[in-house]
């Protein structure tokens, strides 16, 4: 393997994963950036089976050997709202509604509902295709809970309303350090890097 692949073409989301991999000594691209271009269509019932779907896409379209391709799936579940939006939460409202809008519409749906019944989690499974055709996928979370408006610049996504009680602050507001330590991406990719490090076809630079 010379080098991973990442199944996205969100910035925001390939500086989290580049400054977690970047220990693992091996060159970590975009799809835009390896020249893959892949239609995807996520109609699995778990995030384990969206996160597969997509590595496999991808690695499928790249099929060079060289690449370990790695896919994320990930959501936003709140309890008061049944768990939604969960797997859904990328196409909440639509796929091309801003998460500005997103963000709204889940205060709006909350209004009144105190904060011991505002419990939420961010959930991500990362699912990776060896060059060898191998597959493996892991899952992590965080805990936390809905703010009451949106705090923050940092982030993406639904950061700005979720809220952190181990930092007193939402995901939007943490550094970038701070979020990669807490973040369930980060912690998906941690876990991921510990199958990466046992295995032994890593063909580092």
């Amino acid at each position: 393997m010379k080098r991973i692949v990442f199944a996205t073409g969100n910035e925001g989301k390939m500086r989290e994963i580049r400054s977690i991999l970047a220990d693992l000594g091996v060159p970590v691209l975009s799809m835009k950036e390896a020249g893959i271009h892949a239609d995807i269509v996520e109609n699995g019932s778990s995030y384990e089976e969206n996160a597969m779907i997509k590595a496999r896409a991808v690695a499928e379209a790249a099929s060079d050997g060289d690449s370990l391709v790695l896919a994320d799936d990930s959501g936003l579940e709140v309890d008061a709202l049944g768990g939604e939006p969960g797997i859904y939460s990328a196409r909440y409202l639509g796929e091309d509604t801003p998460y500005e809008e997103k963000n709204r519409e889940i205060l709006r749906r909350l209004e009144g509902v105190p904060e011991n019944r505002r419990t939420a989690r961010f959930v991500c499974a990362i699912g990776a295709v060896f060059p060898d055709g191998r597959e493996h996928a892991v899952r992590a979370a965080v805990e936390g809970r809905i703010g009451y408006e949106p705090e923050g610049r940092g982030g993406f996504g639904y950061d700005p309303i979720f809220y952190v009680p181990e930092f007193h602050k939402t995901a939007a507001e943490m550094s970038q350090e701070e979020k990669n330590r807490v973040s369930h991406r980060g912690k998906a990719l941690e876990l991921m890097k510990e199958v990466l490090r046992k295995d032994e076809n890593i063909d580092r630079q």
